[in-house]
């Protein structure tokens, strides 16, 4: 029975050091890691530079008012492979989101979740103009379903714009829930 147990462990480690990655990390079986090709860093390419922009330790207005809105840190995660965003205002209303370029589609991704149990999956690209853009399904406090459309544009003086609109129509019309500024902190 040792010997068996051996036998599968040995088979294990050659299979995943084999690969360039172990299901669970290369934590996971030992010595994979060093076994494993080596590859330039995952996610050090410039599509996945596109969102650096929104790095930052924000102050975030409301355009039309300059009211507070609340703050707002983005942090560059695993390895750059991911954007933190943590939100919060004043009243206590707090949300994530993880920000991610995907490789295989070409596109950017956000899943937005807060305090409130909103929950928010969007997906697009930079556009001609240096914008970014994601847009997805979502239903409204009615039930109603909806289209959400973010959009972040850099400024010249390192702002950032954050417009957010969502629409009845499939995109015909659009309706702005949020749009505000974001400054760098003092």
């Amino acid at each position: 029975m040792r010997r068996a147990m051996f036998a599968i462990r040995v088979v294990a480690v050659a299979t995943f050091a084999g690969s360039a990655r172990a299901p669970y990390g290369d934590a996971a079986v030992p010595g994979a890691a060093a076994l494993a090709p080596q590859e330039a860093p995952p996610c050090q390419g410039p599509e996945h530079r596109q969102f650096d922009f929104w790095l930052g330790d924000w102050e975030v207005r409301v355009v039309e008012t300059d009211r507070l809105a609340g703050t707002n840190e983005i942090t560059s995660i695993l390895g750059g492979c991911v954007l933190l965003e943590s939100y919060s205002t004043p009243t206590g209303y707090q949300g994530q989101s993880f920000n991610a370029y995907d490789r295989a589609t070409g596109m950017w991704h956000q899943t937005w979740v807060d305090n409130t149990g909103l929950v928010l999956k969007i997906a697009g690209a930079l556009d001609e103009e240096g914008r970014m853009v994601l847009t997805g399904p979502g239903v409204d406090p009615q039930g109603n379903e909806i289209v959400n459309r973010i959009v972040w544009t850099p400024h010249e003086d390192g702002s950032v714009q954050q417009t957010w609109t969502t629409s009845t129509d499939e995109g015909e019309t659009w309706t702005t829930v949020f749009d505000g500024i974001y400054r760098p902190r003092r």
